[in-house]
């Protein structure tokens, strides 16, 4: 059980992360390759994900165990600016640092000769190591990071809902079942048992598509609080047929075509920021029945997020969406 400690401080300093962690996001999705669980959502993805890996991973596998710790300096508080500003900020670790976190990746068994060399050698092994995280991130996460953006957008909209609703309480309620929210504490179901007290510093939450399962923080006190936590999104909005996270190119330009039409142009511009069926039926003026129609071929063609909360659900535009938009794309 992870139980975070929050003062009334630390309830006004909850904020939710403007867009996913690329890093978070590639080494989580490390984990989901070797991970035989979620066929529906990842089989594919682990199909075309392989097919498209022709480089080494050793050190990747090394470094980023099956389960369990991996070393907090993969995942910087920068990364949340972007893959580039992350990348660079792990460029930059201090080797005792490094030296310090990869030494509880031996713990409780002897360190192999291979993480031994990686931790006593100053860091110089470490520009390889990028090498291989570069080239799995635009095999395993780049070609379909449209995608997640849409999930955690759709995500983001969902608890920003619930902040102004009921303010922190709610937004902290509002969270996936595995984490509950008792005032003061948030309980996690985790792996081992752990307490972590913020102290009036706040806390960051990250919504993933590959986080699964449980919820993650960084194992290190004292470094800026994160929790990274499976975004509702994934299933919800996954496409049909079991694909998964795979780009859905072709069945968007066949659905893009229904989508001409002064009334779809309409229904899209009233999404604004989220709206619910109802309040999306109100907005554009049209029927409740008319305005699920209009959702639901919108979300086909990848325009549209929704995402259930409660008994009612919410539509948020995608990327792609605003693109349209925001170009005038689409017919009016």
């Amino acid at each position: 059980m992870l139980r975070i400690h929050f003062t009334g401080v630390d309830l006004a300093r909850v904020r939710m992360a403007g867009r996913p962690d690329a890093l978070w996001e590639t080494i989580l999705s490390f984990h989901r390759l070797r991970d035989r669980r979620d066929a529906r959502l990842f089989g594919e993805w682990r199909t075309e994900t392989r097919s498209r890996l022709n480089s080494e991973t050793r050190t990747l596998g090394m470094l980023i165990p099956s389960r369990g710790y991996f070393p907090d300096f993969l995942t910087p508080v920068e990364g949340q600016y972007g893959w580039d500003v992350g990348l660079d900020a792990l460029r930059g670790i201090r080797p005792e640092r490094m030296r310090r976190e990869l030494q509880l990746l031996g713990a409780g068994a002897p360190m192999t000769p291979r993480l031994r060399e990686f931790m006593d050698d100053g860091g110089k092994q470490l520009p390889r190591f990028m090498g291989e995280l570069r080239a799995y991130h635009r095999a395993a996460v780049e070609p379909y990071w449209t995608h997640i953006q849409a999930q955690i957008e759709a995500e983001r909209a969902a608890r920003g809902r619930a902040l102004l609703d009921g303010g922190a309480d709610e937004l902290l309620a509002s969270l996936p079942p595995m984490l509950r929210w008792r005032a003061p504490v948030l309980e996690c179901d985790y792996p081992v048992d752990r307490d972590v007290r913020l102290r009036g510093r706040g806390l960051l939450l990250q919504p993933s598509f590959f986080c699964r399962r449980t919820a993650v923080t960084l194992h290190d006190p004292e470094l800026p609080p994160v929790l990274v936590y499976p975004a509702a999104a994934q299933l919800a909005s996954a496409p049909a047929g079991g694909e998964g996270a795979r780009p859905v190119e072709e069945q968007r330009q066949r659905t893009l075509g229904k989508l001409v039409g002064h009334t779809r142009s309409v229904v899209l511009r009233a999404i604004g920021d989220g709206a619910t069926t109802s309040e999306l039926a109100r907005r554009a003026g049209v029927s409740l029945a008319s305005a699920s129609q209009h959702a639901c071929v919108m979300r086909e063609a990848g325009l549209v997020t929704t995402l259930r909360r409660g008994n009612a659900v919410l539509h948020t535009v995608t990327p792609l969406g605003a693109a349209l938009l925001k170009g005038g794309a689409v017919a009016s």
